[in-house]
């Protein structure tokens, strides 16, 4: 006999509903590449390179943004169908996956394990933070200045990681010493039993700090962030002939006074004011500040605390910071742009970016931790059977490496020379001319916002793949310089503040302290407003680094 309902009939829209939430991944990687189709059958019956081109764009950009299959495998699409399309050999389709841009950023990534290998983060954190002070406000500036900074030398990605613990120890003391309140109320913000309590707003406070701080700082330099690297490399790939270098010391020129310095004060204020009661005394806020104010002996004591248990610098720490030092210094005077650098004196043949990067990282794993063996090599024995540990471990390496972003970096720049080629990236930018009838100001501020708007939904690496061409090709028909159609949204890209899928950080802070989007996402409004206001300005202050800027080059009339 038949159970009740078994032979009832499930509703058609149910039904539909039930089969597109199982495994959508699968029926939307079928489903795009068939609704653009009609681009590769023109480009195949035609015989026009450009569509068969724009077929293999258009999909990337689907899968990238819709994240159908990983981020990482779309990302090696061009090794297959650049070669099936007749676009480029495969040789030289895999040649740009590890490009002198792509070894940099490897390099940087390792750098910046090396810090956290030996722990250098953590003392300069620590130390940080005990000589600007422990208040609240104090407490908040040292954690969004210190993150900002190591945020230049090594991932945003990074930097929030490594930050996420200190302020959680930070906030737990704070909280078993009735400082101020930590985390909000079952009434203010339900949770499900068993889900640990939301933060309070000035906790939520500490972790968007951090976030953003990471985020803007990574703007500052060329390694401090993918979006950037992928920036110069699409712009090298390009534009070889461009007369303007991308160096190291320039984009800091750049983007430190105001991307950096600037943005990162307002965002402190923009935090200051809407999560801690800044100009709101009497406030149920800014009165727990206060509370929080006469109990920072409580904070300070914890971060000595913390800082004594670090000990001296170790041996390890001061070879490190050394080697980072070198790194840096190497970068600056390869080829500091006002005087000759090594890299002029040495270039028998062209030396990039990244043979700076990777001497350091060479010496990495040649030094030892410590050099206590040198009294055994006078000595009698007997002598230590112990072998030295290396500054930094290929293992640790290994393990902690993303190296799936080297295919995402790579995957960009084979696309952006597959359009170059194909004449997809001309067509593109003839398109666009309709644009060279607004004034210069309307269309750098219109791409700067496409790009805010953009990366807000997807990831910025991804996105930066597929804005900068066109932006790139969209320069060269309106005869603006490309750097001022390119630059500015690169960076706009990587200030995404809404999203936890729009840049690692979100997704860190989100993760780990239990952050509900939607306070994400009102967090971002005031940060983004001052980012696009910011870039604007800067755009002016670029006409004085790249003076040059200013007019369309000669170089770029044939590229």
């Amino acid at each position: 006999m038949a159970e009740p309902g078994e032979n009832e009939k499930i509703p058609a829209k149910r039904s539909l509903g039930k089969c597109c939430s199982f495994h959508w991944r699968g029926k939307a990687s079928l489903l795009m590449p068939l609704l653009t189709l009609p681009l590769l059958i023109h480009g195949i019956l035609e015989e026009e390179p450009a569509f068969r081109c724009m077929y293999l764009v258009s999909n990337m950009a689907l899968f990238w943004i819709t994240e159908a299959i990983p981020l990482y495998l779309t990302s090696l699409f061009p090794v297959v169908f650049l070669p099936l399309f007749n676009i480029l050999s495969s040789e030289r389709v895999c040649k740009l996956y590890f490009s002198d841009t792509v070894v940099m950023f490897i390099g940087g990534l390792i750098i910046a394990l090396a810090i956290e290998y030996s722990n250098l983060h953590q003392r300069i954190a620590m130390k940080t933070i005990l000589i600007v002070g422990c208040s609240p406000r104090r407490l908040h500036f040292g954690l969004v200045m210190v993150t900002c900074f190591i945020s230049l030398w090594i991932s945003n990605s990074a930097a929030t990681a490594m930050m996420c613990p200190i302020v959680k120890a930070v906030l737990s003391e704070l909280h078993s010493q009735n400082i101020f309140t930590v985390f909000k109320t079952q009434e203010e913000e339900p949770m499900e039993e068993g889900d640990p309590p939301h933060p309070s707003t000035i906790s939520m406070a500490f972790y968007f700090g951090i976030a953003y701080a990471s985020t803007i700082g990574g703007c500052g330099t060329l390694i401090g962030t993918g979006t950037n690297l992928t920036f110069k490399g699409l712009y090298d790939t390009r534009f070889p002939k461009s007369a303007t270098s991308i160096d190291f010391p320039i984009f800091m020129a750049y983007a430190v006074p105001l991307v950096v310095i600037v943005n990162v004060l307002l965002l402190y204020f923009s935090l200051q004011i809407t999560h801690m009661g800044l100009f709101r005394g009497k406030s149920v806020t800014g009165q727990e500040v206060k509370r929080g104010t006469m109990g920072q002996d409580v904070v300070k004591t914890v971060i000595k605390a913390r800082h004594a248990e670090l000990g001296p610098m170790t041996c390890h720490e001061i070879q490190v910071t050394l080697l980072f030092i070198l790194m840096v210094v190497l970068l600056f005077t390869r080829k500091p742009g006002f005087v000759p650098g090594w890299g002029d004196f040495l270039n028998a043949q062209k030396i990039g970016s990244g043979p700076p990067v990777w001497l350091p990282v060479i010496m990495l794993f040649a030094l030892p931790t410590q050099y206590k063996f040198f009294k055994y090599c006078c000595g009698n024995p007997p002598f230590t059977g112990q072998s030295m540990d290396a500054l930094l471990s290929w293992v640790y390496i290994h393990k902690n490496t993303p190296w799936g972003l080297c295919f995402l970096l790579g995957g960009g720049f084979a696309l952006a020379e597959g359009s170059k080629v194909s004449g997809m990236a001309k067509m593109l930018g003839d398109s666009l001319g309709f644009a060279s009838k607004m004034p210069n100001i309307v269309v750098e501020g219109m791409c700067i916002f496409i790009g805010l708007f953009c990366t807000a939904f997807s990831s910025n690496v991804a996105i930066c793949n597929i804005l900068i061409p066109i932006f790139s090709e969209m320069a060269l028909a309106i005869k603006m310089h490309p750097l001022k159609l390119t630059l500015p949204p690169s960076l706009a890209i990587s200030m995404a503040y809404h999203l936890p899928v729009s840049t690692p950080p979100n997704a860190i802070i989100s993760g780990y302290a239990g952050i509900k989007t939607k306070y994400l996402a009102m967090a971002g409004i005031l940060p983004t407003i001052w980012a696009f206001v910011i870039l604007m300005l800067n755009s002016q202050w670029g006409k004085i680094i790249f003076p040059e800027s200013s007019q369309f080059p000669d170089w770029a009339k044939n590229s």
